[in-house]
């Protein structure tokens, strides 16, 4: 079989490949706080290099699901509808830095019940319903990415050292389902259904 031959039989299997779209639930931050963190990524890129998280953005993934056919979205749009959970509030108070991904987080010295409850829900029922996640597979390390492709080694030292963070309310009401499209300035995070916490 010629490479020609074989060419065209890839395109035609790519075209009758069923549309995806990328995917993922996270709770996303007021404003002001969005605001607040976008400039500590900002701060901390100028310093030490790497790409800051843009202020609209930023958030705290629940459940990562990549790429699914755009068919199960309604079924993943219902899975949300489904979930029962009660208003929490997150204390954000620490920096990390994770040298095997370089990058620079921030997060919580104590994850509240309310998020390890909404997180166990929506897991449970995404299962349930056939979908994994990264967050199943890896385990739930609940934080928000500040600083993406950030240099090693110094920045290592002077984040880990740095460790805390002014401590940041976030009364958390609602998560969300984000479709997440590429583009050159980075990730666009489309919202396509809102939920209230009770």
């Amino acid at each position: 079989m010629s490479w020609s031959s074989v060419s065209a039989e890839l395109r035609k299997a790519d075209q009758e490949r069923p549309p995806t779209a990328r995917v993922f639930f996270a709770l996303r931050p007021p404003d002001a706080l969005a605001g607040t963190l976008a400039d500590v990524a900002r701060d901390a890129a100028e310093r030490l290099g790497g790409r800051p998280t843009r202020c609209n953005t930023i958030h705290l993934t629940l459940a990562f699901l990549g790429d699914v056919p755009v068919d199960d979205l309604p079924v993943l749009q219902a899975i949300g509808d489904g979930i029962q959970c009660s208003r929490f509030a997150l204390r954000i108070d620490r920096l990390g830095y994770w040298p095997h991904k370089r990058l620079l987080w921030a997060g919580m010295s104590e994850v509240p019940d309310g998020l390890r409850d909404l997180h166990r829900q929506l897991q449970g029922t995404l299962a349930a319903s056939g979908y994994r996640s990264d967050t199943a597979a890896h385990g739930f390390a609940p934080h928000i990415t500040l600083v993406r492709h950030m240099p090693s080694g110094e920045a290592d030292s002077m984040v880990t050292g740095a460790g805390n963070l002014h401590p940041l309310d976030w009364p958390c009401s609602s998560f969300l389902l984000f479709k997440s499209e590429l583009r050159s300035s980075g990730p666009d995070y489309g919202i396509l259904r809102k939920y209230s916490l009770a």
